[in-house]
């Protein structure tokens, strides 16, 4: 049976727009016999049981994650599909190290550059998902991830990059401003900031942060790579590993895409030549000379000879775009929010391949169910406290209140004194 690969779709001349989907081609391109898989653009987590991608698809199985598709493949193929096979001890605990070095540092800058940075995510990341995305995803996964990096990285204190939120916070400081009396009415029109003049202001406190994050991600893998071909490739070994694929997932991210506002591809030219090469070639490798193009994969037969076999996704079904509404819908539901939030949490813990111990798994669950109870004793709260409200207005009045016998006795006098006024009305036709 042939493996599918299913990915976020092609962008910025690359067959992914993801790095873990990247690692997982770079992968599956090295590694795997030509005809024994097949890339699909599905660009939809839902198509996979596990709400993931990348995920790879054999017959009724499904594995997602990258490294999990590397164990998978490892294992299904008994060892002949393994990268890592030629490394030793030493360097499969360095391998280890370095991939989740690159990854928890990588993404924060991939999520910076594509997304935090608002001319880059408004002007190329957000026109990409747009021809990527079938309605109503289209609407709906590109804010989603959007937001999603953006609290990924705010603890690294560039959200200046982020024109837009930067410019809605200094509108709020200045309508409260107005409001508190602190601003003359005659002054309250002010001219809009400019993208270049904002830019002008901030670029020189971006700059030594993102100097020193760049630096901390570029410099040790430039050392790392010296002069070899690979990562861990022993004295002039011309075989990769698993690592080279985490790497060019990321490093082509950063390489490769041609933004509005390129400063993580000035970085990686100025500090890491090296790796820069690398990155180009091992591109060249895994993904072919071309460039890639959305209708690649949506028509295969419109994409050149290249060590990719792209396979057209299906039509959304109507299924999946249920799915998705009523997912949307409750995620926009604060109560729902958190029983869904609760429920991936404590799914997350008890996955194989999270990574957890069991005392870590048991914490993270104990936090889960804390944080349900929390969520139900607030609610409980809320409305036992509008129910007092409700009576206590009924009470006193404000809400007028009758009972089904009250409305019976009005209606039965009000059927009396009719009765009573058309005899008196005929008594007295009868005297005149």
């Amino acid at each position: 049976m042939v493996l599918q690969l299913h990915v976020w779709g092609p962008a910025f001349a690359l067959p992914s727009i993801d790095a873990q989907c990247l690692a997982a081609i770079a992968y599956c391109s090295l590694a795997l016999p030509k005809g024994s898989w097949e890339l699909v653009a599905s660009s939809d987590p839902s198509v996979s049981p596990t709400g993931e991608l990348p995920a790879l698809q054999n017959g009724a199985v499904w594995v997602s994650r990258f490294r999990s598709i590397v164990d998978y493949l490892r294992q299904y193929s008994k060892g002949a599909w393994d990268l890592d096979n030629q490394l030793d001890e030493t360097s499969r605990a360095d391998n280890i190290a370095f991939s989740s070095f690159i990854e928890s540092r990588g993404q924060s800058l991939v999520d910076l550059y594509l997304y935090v940075t608002s001319q880059n995510y408004y002007g190329n990341t957000s026109p990409a998902y747009g021809n990527l995305l079938q309605w109503p995803n289209q609407w709906i996964l590109p804010p989603k991830l959007h937001g999603a990096a953006k609290g990924r990285t705010e603890h690294l204190g560039l959200s200046s990059l982020d024109l837009q939120a930067m410019e809605d916070q200094r509108q709020r400081d200045h309508n409260a401003a107005v409001a508190a009396g602190k601003i003359p009415k005659n002054l309250i029109q002010r001219p809009r900031d400019t993208v270049s003049s904002f830019l002008g202001r901030t670029a020189q406190s971006n700059h030594f942060r993102i100097e020193a994050l760049t630096g901390e991600f570029f410099e040790p893998l430039e050392a790392m790579l010296g002069k070899k071909a690979y990562l861990l490739a022993v004295d002039d070994g011309e075989t990769p590993s698993s690592i080279d694929c985490v790497a060019l997932g990321y490093l082509s991210l950063a390489l490769v895409p041609d933004m509005s506002f390129p400063w993580l591809r000035d970085a990686m030219r100025a500090k890491a030549p090296l790796l820069s090469a690398y990155t180009e070639r091992m591109r060249q490798r895994c993904f072919g000379d071309a460039p890639v193009e959305i209708t690649h994969a949506f028509s295969p037969e419109s994409a050149p000879v290249s060590p990719l076999t792209w396979r057209a996704p299906g039509r959304i079904s109507v299924t999946a775009v249920g799915s998705t509404l009523l997912s949307t819908l409750a995620d926009s539901t604060p109560f729902l929010r958190e029983v869904r939030k609760n429920n991936a949490l404590k799914k997350e813990a008890q996955s194989e391949d999270s990574g957890f111990s069991s005392t870590e798994k048991r914490a993270i669950n104990a936090h889960a169910e804390a944080s349900k109870k929390d969520m139900y004793v607030s609610i409980a709260t809320v409305v036992g406290g509008i129910a007092v409200m409700v009576g206590y207005m009924m009470q006193v009045g404000l809400l007028p209140f009758s009972s089904g016998e009250e409305e019976e006795e009005e209606e039965a006098q009000e059927t009396d004194f009719g009765g009573t006024d058309l005899s008196q009305l005929a008594a007295a036709s009868r005297n005149l």
